[in-house]
Order: C-alpha cells, then sequence, then structure tokens
C-alpha cells in the first residue's frame, strides 16, 4: 500500500462522500496516480483500488470540490485510458486525513478491459539516451504511459505478481518509483533498471554467448550482412539490412518466403522521410503509441528484394526500447519481419527460438522475461485521413469492440486464412490478434492457446459458438469439439455482417462482398457476392457469372489456369493463349479440365477475376502468398484518362448477374494490341468498381437501400475502395468501409457473432 497525505480539505463546509466505481480501459494505464493527483488537487480525502477491472474510489470532502473531481475522472483521463462509465453513489464519511492508493482485490467475474501493449513514449525515450540517467541504454525502460501489457499478463487485476515480471523483484530505486503516486513510474507493473530487470544477451548461431554489448555487436553483425533473430514484445523478429539485396534475398531463401513483402523499421521519422513518401497522415499514424506497419509509397532506395513488384513499403518505427537502440546502433533500416520459417506461428520463447530458426538466424539477441502471449504487428494504411487496419496485432488487440446489441457469451471461430476468433458478452467483442493461416497443427495450437488467454483473462466461457458453412475449415472442426451449440454462418454474410458490427448498423442493407472464397448456401465457391443483409439474414440477389476453376485450389496457385477459365469463357482463348506461350504443353490439359469440369468447381469469385487479369497481363503467374496476383496488379496500375472495360448486367432467375466477359475481353484485346500494363490495370480497376456502382444502384431500385457495406479480402485494395467508394457516394448511397477491423477474412470472427445472435433471438 502506498500512502501520502495530501493537504486537508476545506473544512468550511460539511464535508460529503461519494463511492465511484470507473469502467473502461483504466487498469494498467497509470489511472490510479492520475486519481490521485486529482484528490491532490481538489483536497480530496479516501481511498482509491483496483478491482477486477473496475477502479473504485472513496471520495470525501466539500460538495463543490467533489462535484469537480467526479466530473475531472472521465474529462481528463490519461492518454491510455478509454473512461466508458463513471458511476457514483453516496457514501459514508469517514472524516479519512489523506488519501491512499489501496491494493488491488482479485474476484471473479467482473469487469475486465486491459489495455493492449504500447510502443515507447517520448518521456521514456528521452531517458533512454541521456547519459546522465540510471536507465541509459537499458533496453526494456517503460512507464505507466507505455511498455508491454497484454503479452506479459497471465491474470487479472494488472498487478505485478500476475505479470512474467514477478520474475524480478524490484530495487530499493524501483521500488520507490513504484510506490510513489507522484512518479509516472507509480504501480508501473513492467518497472524495472538494470539493476533489477531482465538482461539482454546476444548468443551466435551455435546459441554460444558473443562477449561485449549486445546492441552494438548485434548492430555490427547487421552491417556486415547477417540476419539476427530479435526477442521482442509478442514474439522474434528476424531482421536484416534492408539496403543489402544479398542478404534480404538470402532471408527470403532462409525462411521459405520467396516472394511476401517484409516489413522495414527505420529509426525515426527522419530517416523515414528519406526511404518514403509519406503523407501528414501517415507520419502521425507511424509515431502514433500504437506504432503499426504502414503501407506507404516506396522511393526506390531500398533492396528490390523487400518488397518485390510492389510500389508500396511496410513501414514501421521502433515500438520498444530494444528497437530503438538497435536501429540507432546500425545505423541503416532494418528489415523487420516475424520470426518464423513461413506458414509457422511466430516464435515467443528463447528454446524454441534455438530450434525452430536455426539455420535461418546467424545470431539471436534474447532477453529473460517471459512472453506470455504470442503478437505479431499490426498492418494499416491510411484511407481518408484515418488509419484503416489490414491486420489487426500489436497495440490494437485485445482492445474491445462496441457491438450494437447485447449478445449472450458468443464465441466466433473465423475462417480458414488469416485465423482470428472474436469472444464476444454484453455489447463488448473482444477480436482476438492476427494468428496466421489455419492450415497446420501447429497454428491451431496457437489458435488454442491464445483462446485460453482471453477466456481466463477477460472471464468469458461461451455458451454458443458459430464458425463457418464449410465443414472443412480447421476452425469448423474446432467448432464441433466445444461440444456447444453451434450455428453455421455463410462467409459473405459474415464478412457484412463485421461491417455493420463496426459500425453500429442495424439492417437491411447492401452487402458487397467480394474476395477468393467462401463456400455459398448452393455448395459453390462463391466470391463476388451482392446481398441485402440485416443480422440474421443474407439474400443473394446478385453476383458475378461464374466460371470453372480448373484444378481447384491449383487455380489458385497458379494464375495463370484462371485466366484460360475467363478467357474461354469470353470466347477468346485462342487470343489469351498467344499471351502465355509458355503453357502451351498445359494449356490442353487445363481447357479439358474446363470444358468437362473435372476437379474443376463453378466460381463466382472476384479473386479469381483478379487473379486471371494478373495472369494474362504477365503481372503475375505464380503465386506464392495469398492475394499476390491481385495485389501485384493494383501496384502495375498507372491512372490514366481511359474509360474502363464493358460492363454488362443480365438477369437470370431473378437474380442480378455482373457478366465478366465483355471485361476479360477487352483485357486480351488491348494486352494483344500492345496497351501498357498499367494502363490495363487502371482500365479493369475502373470495370469492377464501375460493375459495383451499377450492381448497387440496381438493387436499390428494386429494394430502396440505400446503405452500402464493403467486405470481402478484396477490398484491401485501396485503389478499388477509392474508385468504388466515390462512384457510389456520387449517387447518393451511403457507404461503410471496414477501418478497426480488417476487410479481409481477420475480421470474419466479428460477423460471425453477431449473425448468432440474431439467429437465437436477439434484437436487431
Amino acid at each position: 500500500m502506498a500512502v501520502m497525505d495530501v493537504r486537508a480539505p476545506d473544512r468550511t463546509e460539511r464535508p460529503t462522500a461519494r463511492d465511484l466505481e470507473v469502467r473502461g480501459v483504466v487498469q494498467g494505464v497509470g489511472f490510479r496516480p492520475f486519481v490521485w493527483r486529482l484528490a491532490t488537487r481538489h483536497g480530496i480525502s479516501g481511498w482509491v483500488r483496483n478491482r477486477s477491472g473496475v477502479v473504485e474510489i472513496h471520495a470525501e470532502g466539500p460538495e463543490p470540490a467533489l462535484e469537480a473531481f467526479c466530473a475531472a475522472i472521465s474529462a481528463e483521463a490519461p492518454p491510455l485510458a478509454r473512461v466508458e462509465d463513471v458511476r457514483w453513489s453516496s457514501g459514508p464519511v469517514l472524516d479519512l486525513s489523506g488519501f491512499e492508493v489501496d491494493r488491488s482485490l482479485s474476484e471473479p467475474g467482473g469487469d475486465r478491459l486491459v489495455s493492449p501493449d504500447v510502443a515507447t513514449c517520448p518521456a521514456c525515450l528521452s531517458e533512454l539516451f541521456d547519459p546522465n540517467d540510471r536507465r541509459y541504454r537499458y533496453p526494456f525502460i517503460n512507464c505507466t504511459d507505455c511498455g508491454p501489457r497484454f503479452t506479459i499478463i497471465e491474470s487479472l487485476p494488472y498487478d505485478r505478481e500476475r505479470t512474467s515480471m514477478r520474475a524480478f523483484p524490484l530495487c530499493e530505486d524501483c521500488r520507490r518509483e513504484y510506490l510513489d503516486p507522484s512518479n509516472r513510474r507509480f504501480h508501473a507493473e513492467p518497472v524495472a533498471c538494470p539493476a533489477c530487470g531482465p538482461t539482454l544477451e546476444l548468443r551466435d548461431a551455435g546459441w554460444r554467448p558473443v562477449d561485449g554489448d549486445p546492441i552494438v555487436e548485434a548492430a555490427s553483425l547487421l552491417r556486415r550482412g547477417g540476419i539476427v533473430a530479435v526477442k521482442g514484445l509478442g514474439g522474434f523478429h528476424l531482421a536484416c539490412d534492408a539496403t543489402n539485396d544479398r542478404v534480404v534475398h538470402a532471408l527470403r531463401v532462409r525462411k521459405e518466403r520467396p516472394d511476401k513483402p517484409f516489413a522495414v523499421m527505420v529509426a525515426d521519422v527522419e530517416q523515414a522521410r528519406e526511404l518514403f513518401e509519406l503523407t501528414p497522415e501517415e507520419i502521425a499514424l507511424l509515431a502514433s503509441p500504437a506504432a503499426p506497419i504502414v503501407l506507404v509509397r516506396d522511393l526506390g532506395r531500398l533492396a528490390p528484394s523487400v518488397a518485390p513488384g510492389h510500389r508500396r513499403q511496410g513501414a514501421m518505427l521502433p515500438s520498444t526500447p530494444l528497437h530503438h537502440l538497435l536501429l540507432r546502433e546500425a545505423g541503416v533500416p532494418l528489415v523487420m519481419t516475424s520470426g518464423n520459417r513461413s506458414e509457422e506461428p511466430i516464435c515467443t520463447g528463447n528454446e524454441e527460438a534455438r530450434e525452430r530458426l536455426s539455420g535461418v538466424a546467424d545470431a539471436f539477441l534474447v532477453h529473460d522475461r517471459e512472453i506470455v502471449s504470442r503478437y505479431d504487428d499490426s498492418v494499416a494504411h491510411v484511407w481518408r485521413g484515418g488509419p484503416a487496419l489490414l491486420r489487426r496485432a500489436r497495440s490494437f488487440a485485445p482492445s474491445p469492440l462496441e457491438l450494437p446489441a447485447r449478445v449472450r457469451p458468443t464465441l466466433g471461430t473465423g475462417a480458414m486464412l488469416n485465423g482470428t476468433f472474436c469472444l464476444a458478452s454484453g455489447t463488448r467483442a473482444f477480436l482476438s490478434q492476427h494468428i496466421g493461416d489455419l492450415d497446420t497443427e501447429e497454428a491451431m495450437r496457437a489458435y488454442a492457446d491464445a483462446l485460453d488467454r482471453y477466456r481466463s483473462v477477460f472471464g468469458l466461457d461461451p455458451e454458443v459458438v458459430a464458425h463457418d458453412l464449410h465443414p472443412d475449415f480447421a476452425t469448423t472442426r474446432f467448432a464441433e469439439e466445444t461440444g456447444l451449440p453451434r450455428l453455421a454462418v455463410q462467409h459473405h454474410h459474415a464478412h457484412i455482417a463485421s461491417v455493420m458490427a463496426e459500425h453500429g448498423l442495424g439492417g437491411p442493407v447492401i452487402g458487397v462482398a467480394v474476395d477468393g472464397f467462401g463456400l455459398g448456401e448452393d455448395g459453390t465457391i462463391w466470391g463476388g457476392e451482392f446481398l441485402v443483409c440485416d443480422w440474421g439474414r443474407a439474400e443473394r440477389l446478385g453476383h458475378l457469372r461464374t466460371v470453372r476453376q480448373p484444378g481447384g485450389d491449383a487455380a489458385v496457385r497458379h494464375p495463370w489456369r484462371m485466366a484460360l477459365a475467363h478467357a474461354a469463357d469470353a470466347g477468346c482463348l485462342g487470343e489469351a493463349r498467344s499471351l502465355m506461350p509458355e503453357r502451351d504443353d498445359e494449356v490442353g490439359v487445363v481447357s479439358g479440365q474446363i470444358r468437362s469440369g473435372l476437379a474443376s468447381p463453378l466460381t463466382s469469385s472476384m479473386g479469381r477475376l483478379f487473379d486471371a487479369v494478373s495472369a494474362l497481363a504477365w503481372v503475375c503467374r505464380e503465386a506464392t502468398y495469398e492475394g499476390q496476383p491481385a495485389m501485384l496488379l493494383e501496384q502495375a496500375a498507372e491512372p490514366a484518362d481511359a474509360p474502363g472495360y464493358p460492363v454488362r448486367m443480365d438477369l437470370l432467375d431473378g437474380r442480378l448477374i455482373v457478366d465478366t466477359r465483355p471485361i476479360v475481353a477487352g483485357v486480351v484485346q488491348d494486352l494483344r494490341g500492345g496497351v501498357p500494363v498499367g494502363r490495363v490495370s487502371w482500365r479493369f480497376h475502373r470495370s469492377v468498381a464501375q460493375a459495383i456502382e451499377l450492381a448497387c444502384a440496381r438493387i436499390r431500385s428494386s429494394t430502396g437501400l440505400d446503405r452500402v457495406c464493403l467486405g470481402g479480402g478484396v477490398f484491401q485494395n485501396a485503389l478499388l475502395v477509392d474508385e468504388a467508394v466515390g462512384r457510389l457516394e456520387a449517387l447518393g448511397f451511403s457507404v461503410f468501409v471496414p477501418q478497426q477491423v480488417p476487410a479481409g477474412d481477420g475480421g470474419i470472427a466479428l460477423g460471425q457473432v453477431l449473425v448468432a445472435h440474431a439467429r437465437m433471438g436477439g434484437e436487431g
């Protein structure tokens, strides 16, 4: 307990007392010392404490002082806090003479919210590089405004003994700061210094200790072209010199990641400006306490192998003191990619990294603080001046999202790619961090471990589970094994429901759900869907014209197969074959599959249409990661004063069909005529946006609906979103786009929860 006398309250008025409860993100954010300072300022006596996610306050003083004190709790809350509710009632006057910060109480249940991990604050950064400070160059410096949170928490309330920092007893200097309400490290649970906290060491590829300062030696190795595994907040990174193409290529070979872009960490905003074309909004997002990876325009000064074929780079600033030290010492921008081999979960433990990254890293920069929860970096871009998340992880999860209805405890298991889950109860939805593709046993173990932690920390036990319609998804099998009542939710309905949940929308709305794959209610592959949705129901009013997907999943890995399928459907297969002469020996076999339908299911997928055009244009004919053909096609686009290709719509059995044949035929004609690929890509994107515009207009004419929700992984394409939203808004539609939640499968679990709620008879 920390006790400090404050000036006596004004006794000219009879003192009264209030008992308060403050709810929201109010633990681990410096809330109790904030309350102590408020009490000091207003002459209030009493106490403050944490109790199972709630901050409790007993306050005594003259009524005007109490009124001002209570109002300031919400109005002046610490920057990392999120005050959702302040409740108070009259309490007994105990004639207390000072204000105390009392011990936390741990009870079952309660309102459990936790701040996510936060990047190093300016005050700590100043101390980190101050030779006169006792924490000079200490890689684990932090305070109540920054540092690890969820990645070290084992249970609530958030106190040191319930974190992985309990292994490091405080020295006397740190204890004085920790117990002093006037100090910014008061009850900063990860607080430490070189005398008492975690320690850093560098080990070579054979796990032998390397002499010297670990940061200096690691930076030297990086400058010489080495690859270093660096233990961060939520797991390991693999780092190398981002200006050295030889080592970047070597990292790709060792990590088994041939093409997917790497993120690049730079020391500060000044270095970022030297390497990237930045808007003020992008600079603000880079330098924010969340410090996500931000997609920005590249100036061509990094190694070509960092992001082959991309004009945008994933840039980030250091998020921990360790990264700040390493970047300054290295003096060069560093590739900073997840510490794993391709398709594996990110490594968190030292021994795990030693085993799984052997042969990948030349050295290991490790420390002895345990990572309790595995977290990757978040990825975002700026859209209309604000952040839009493409991957929700460190610094965003586990902050809850507010639902537009009160739901019973529900688990949404998500999809197969970009795996996440969602635990929800009441009006709060805890969408998990990005876990990765869930197609291996190791990935599903990481998924199950993360779910166990969420259930334990937030005290949520689901009563029902919602899952994807596809029976072979690992998340569907996981739902079956829970033994809970289950509801299957169609993939694209969940995409639109996720957008509705984020924006607090009731139905009905027009939903445009475009992605690579989702099992439809008719058993075929959907992916270019025009729906009318409310929370519990989705009616398919239109879709892209279906074509064969020759070889099934093989067409995803080999986009040229989809090029043949769409060209055959458009009646220009002969012309298309001339664009891909290297495939002559395989075209006959694939064409036979298309004609017969053998192992070639029908698909309405927008993602596969993008694949087809990407392959026809020689942008991407072999895909090594999800969405590669579409991403590269977007990057290839060159703005031009040119219309899109013709868009035609048909009505078949009462359903609107977007005829893709004129678009594909136009692409083939342009390419054969020597039109530059950048212009072809631009025209294609405009055609897709026009198809969305026309379909929504037709649906509005028959339904009267004027709200449109855009969901699905294809809407991670910024060029398409800009064009489609602009067209729809020009027609008077209100358009809702995912921003807090990923547009792709990383947000689908949230939608599953809302659909399950409605189907179980919930309001909305």
